[in-house]
């Protein structure tokens, strides 16, 4: 799902919303209930959600996912995207752009070796997907991965940016270390906004949150693809939550994306969530249609991205459509240090600021 929708290079958020402004949470947000669109301050969330309601939220930590590298003479930027079953690591090679960024590069051959910063060696094996040869299966030796991200990888930065971060820039409250050391190779940025203030009186408010977990890996910045087999988790207390808010007429909002395949991914036919773990290649769009979640808060994203079908199976594609039109009308910034939208469903439309 395309929009025809241009989006002008400086609404592109190029450093966090703290070192714009006051904090975190002092960013916008677009509220679309079906077609009808108004403007709030993030921070104005506890207001325009009801006792009852449900936010589910991701735990994933984000890691220091790229590495610098070297094929031959030839500088790379290696990006982990995802750990296999079978300890290899889906990666992808990209070209260093010389602004602190990488661009894309050409991928493969299967038997390509990679020489790693600070020790170890990567070498290509295949292709994750017939889709196309983005990211590969590779084998690592003589370095430990979670290891060598702590010590010498840096968070994936995308040439919209202005300069590197570091790394607590990109965890968001919600984040839980991993006892593996693995996580999240980009951040899932929806909830960054999200303050420890913010989540206390959301809960003294009656909203209830539900953590799951979606390690997610790294996104296409420049094809768009439907996004890869991710690893996931919605633990028993999660679902019984999200049962109990639902049969209570509460709504459940996913907090981003990744909150929206995890719980879609453990709910049956039926609609009832149950508790599930492990590999989800579930891809929501408009014609699976969601069975669980009834709103999305979520960043905005490009015009072009594979997300959208996500956003249009949650709330419609008039929806999307009239909300981006309406962020790029009143310069709201883009990708995840910018600002955020919450669709909600049409029939709420008579609700109001308390």
């Amino acid at each position: 799902m395309a929009l025809t929708v241009e989006v002008p290079s400086e609404l592109s958020a190029r450093v966090p919303a703290e070192q714009r402004g006051p904090g975190r949470d002092a960013v916008r947000l677009l509220v679309s209930r079906g077609t009808a669109v108004s403007h709030h301050a993030f921070r104005e969330l506890p207001l325009l959600l009801r006792a009852g309601d449900l936010l589910v939220v991701n735990t994933s930590p984000t890691v220091a996912a790229a590495v610098d590298g070297r094929i031959g003479h030839t500088r790379v930027v290696v990006h982990f995207s995802t750990r296999g079953d079978d300890g290899r690591w889906a990666v992808e090679l990209r070209e260093p752009s010389g602004d602190g960024s990488t661009r894309a590069r050409a991928g493969g051959p299967a038997g390509t070796r990679v020489r790693l910063a600070g020790g170890g060696e990567l070498v290509l094996a295949e292709p994750l997907s017939a889709r196309g040869e983005r990211l590969w299966w590779a084998g690592v030796s003589g370095a430990d991965v979670p290891g060598l991200l702590r010590e010498r990888g840096r968070p994936i930065r995308y040439s919209y940016t202005d300069r590197d971060q570091p790394l607590s820039v990109y965890q968001t409250v919600f984040a839980l270390p991993s006892d593996a050391g693995t996580g999240s190779a980009e951040m899932p940025s929806a909830a960054r906004p999200f303050t420890a203030g913010l989540v206390t009186e959301l809960v003294s408010r009656g909203v209830w949150f539900a953590p799951i977990g979606l390690d997610t890996g790294v996104a296409s910045a420049e094809a768009h693809e439907p996004p890869y087999p991710e690893r996931f988790s919605v633990p028993e207390a999660s679902a019984r939550l999200i049962n109990t808010a639902r049969a209570a007429g509460g709504r459940v909002v996913a907090v981003g994306t990744t909150a929206v395949r995890a719980v879609e991914s453990a709910a049956g036919a039926d609609g009832v969530v149950r508790a599930r773990a492990g590999w989800t290649d579930l891809v929501v769009t408009p014609e699976r249609g969601v069975r669980v979640v009834d709103g999305l808060l979520t960043g905005l994203h490009e015009p072009q991205a594979s997300h959208l079908l996500m956003l249009a199976a949650v709330a419609g594609r008039a929806a999307v459509e009239g909300g981006y039109a309406a962020a790029v009308r009143e310069r709201y910034l883009w990708h995840e240090f910018g600002d955020v939208q919450l669709l909600l469903p049409a029939e709420d439309l008579t609700d109001s600021i308390a």
